[in-house]
């Protein structure tokens, strides 16, 4: 582990515009924060942590494989754990306790050095990091199944309304990353290994199935119609009946026609 006066830390985000972003804005709020590995996923982060054994881990909660929960069990209470998020909120008691630290993306100043100040204040008190973590094993343990509880069941609002929720999708297009609120994308289509987002703006390709993404977001706005295809709801303008129970959506201002398929056509009876 390094010393006090010069913390190390790892990066761990499928996404590296993501991974370099954070970087830069750490670089900004905490010049004395040295970032000795990136990786790409939970699995080479774990195999990188036990390389440079870092202060302080900041972990992707969906990566591919082994994802940031998974990873984090496997790092346990050897470094201070932050977890990195596209949600607005969890519903999970040991954030709210400050037990488990997180970063919600896109990144705002204010939350992330008030992460770097508990950061400090939590390595300026132990020492080895090992030796005198605020939580025992069974406690972080205990954190972290509660966030992979919430992680199953993504799809439980809190009473707030939003909770738990994807609220953006981030997407690269060419050299630019692309964070796309959830309410301003008129449909999803499966293509392969990826799906196509379409909003106002444009449209670009994700590395997530179209399953992953119904787990995750808000089923009184987005519905499934096709095995490919999902549409917001609220950019529907009007349904055309078919042939053999289906249908086709049409969206206000595009010109795309999707096709609705008769396992789905009950969700448009009364239109």
């Amino acid at each position: 582990m390094s010393s006090a006066h010069q913390p190390t830390a790892l990066i761990a985000d499928d996404e590296p515009l993501l991974r370099d972003s954070l970087a830069r804005s750490l670089a900004q709020t905490w010049p004395e924060l040295r970032i000795v590995a990136q990786a790409r996923n939970g699995r080479e982060a774990v195999e990188l942590f036990e390389q440079h054994q870092p202060d302080i881990v900041f972990l992707d909660v969906h990566m591919p494989g082994l994802n940031g929960v998974e990873a984090a069990r496997q790092i346990g209470r050897r470094a201070q754990v932050v977890f990195v998020t596209a949600y607005e909120q969890y519903a999970v008691q040991a954030f709210e306790q400050g037990a488990l630290d997180y970063l919600v993306k896109p990144y705002e100043d204010a939350r992330l050095e008030d992460t770097v100040t508990r950061l400090r204040e939590r390595l300026a008190g132990r020492s080895p990091a090992v030796s005198a973590s605020p939580m025992s094993s069974s406690q972080l343990e205990a954190a972290i199944e509660q966030l992979a509880d919430a992680l199953r069941r993504p799809s439980v609002a809190s009473a707030s309304g939003g909770g738990g929720y994807l609220q953006w999708l981030r997407a690269s297009v060419g050299q630019t990353l692309k964070l796309i609120p959830v309410d301003q994308v008129d449909f999803l289509r499966s293509d392969e290994k990826y799906t196509l987002v379409v909003w106002a703006e444009g449209e670009a390709l994700i590395r997530m199935s179209i399953r992953e993404l119904m787990e995750q977001l808000d089923p009184k706005y987005f519905a499934q119609v096709h095995r490919s295809v999902v549409v917001n709801l609220r950019s529907v303008s009007h349904l055309t009946r078919g042939l053999n129970e289906t249908a086709d959506v049409h969206l206000r201002g595009r010109t795309e026609v999707l096709p609705v398929s008769r396992s789905y056509l009950h969700l448009f009876r009364q239109m």
